[in-house]
């Protein structure tokens, strides 16, 4: 019953106010509920002809100007969920989707799962605002509480030891760009030569969505980053380059195993481009710079990303706790 009386309001959305579908679906269920019904295994000639709402919602984000690598992954995230629930778009329920999400609990972490519930619900609200569905199933799905892990940043000394273990110009460089920067290592990978203004120590990055914003570096970046520019040979119109010919672009995967193979020979814990973005948010807000400018810098749309990145120095705390409180 629940299954025809949603056929019959989904396919008068288009004719009915909301007071109207109240009475409507008020009307069906006194009408219908002394009903027997029989259950048909056999898909419906609506089932097999439903329109692929999948597609239709990532073209929508490509219009909006989301990048292919999140257009990719909303795809593959709403195609697993269809693949599991197995039951056309518009007769999915709230249970359905509290089920589907609930057998994830032991796979994967919560911050995982409340992405994933995140972008189903960013489908299932565009197919209502487009009226192919009456209302959202995932609307009484609230977000997922996850554990707060305070992540780790690098120390001056760190800093100090990784730049002093450099055995090539090139890491050294890059290593003085992603810290006096805070940069992402997509950002970076995508530079060329030609985006480096010495002058005035900035270059412009194209960060998540396309949008470019200026980043600025420190002297110490621009003396290695000169240095490495003088010490190559090659026509490569990108910044940073493989150290073996033909030497191509670095990728994101390269400076990340390198990054991770200088910890490991320095016995540092968890050596990664990222963890230089958190550092300098890390330092720029305990040195008191306003927030506003820390998330310019790193280029977030939020604010409250910013704050996510930035793990306030405990030693900070406990200095403002003795001077404004003991």
């Amino acid at each position: 019953m629940e299954k025809i009386i949603t056929e019959i309001e989904q396919g008068m959305l288009n004719f009915l106010n909301n007071n109207e579908m109240e009475q409507l679906h008020k009307i069906l269920i006194n009408t219908l509920k002394d009903f027997t019904f029989i259950k048909d295994d056999k898909k419906s000639n609506s089932d097999l002809n439903e329109p692929n709402y999948c597609e239709m919602f990532v073209y929508a984000k490509r219009v909006e100007g989301c990048s292919e690598k999140s257009m990719k992954y909303y795809k593959s995230t709403i195609l697993n969920m269809l693949k599991k629930v197995q039951k056309p778009v518009k007769h999915i329920t709230t249970d359905d989707l509290r089920k589907y999400l609930g057998d994830y609990n032991d796979k994967c972490c919560k911050v995982t799962i409340d992405n994933i519930r995140r972008i189903i619900s960013s489908f299932f609200s565009w197919l209502e605002e487009e009226n192919y569905i009456l209302k959202s199933p995932v609307r009484r799905i609230h977000k997922i509480r996850t554990e707060t892990v305070v992540k780790e940043t690098y120390t001056d000394e760190h800093i100090e030891i990784m730049r002093d273990n450099c055995k090539e110009i090139r890491d050294l460089a890059m290593i003085d760009l992603l810290n006096s920067t805070g940069m992402r290592v997509g950002e970076l990978v995508r530079l060329n030569i030609s985006d480096i203004n010495f002058n005035e120590r900035e270059c412009i990055v194209l960060g998540k969505g396309d949008k470019q914003r200026k980043v600025y570096f420190d002297a110490k970046t621009k003396i290695h980053l000169q240095s490495y520019l003088k010490s190559r040979d090659d026509e490569n119109d990108a910044l940073f380059v493989s150290l073996l010919k033909p030497h191509n672009r670095l990728n994101i995967s390269g400076v990340e195993i390198r990054m991770r193979n200088l910890g490991r020979r320095l016995n540092i814990n968890k050596v990664h481009p990222h963890k230089f973005r958190r550092t300098l948010a890390t330092r720029a807000i305990d040195k008191g710079m306003p927030i506003e400018q820390v998330q310019q810098l790193l280029g977030h749309s939020k604010i409250d990303t910013t704050l996510q990145y930035a793990m306030v120095n405990q030693n900070n705390v406990k200095n403002s706790h003795r001077k404004y409180i003991s």
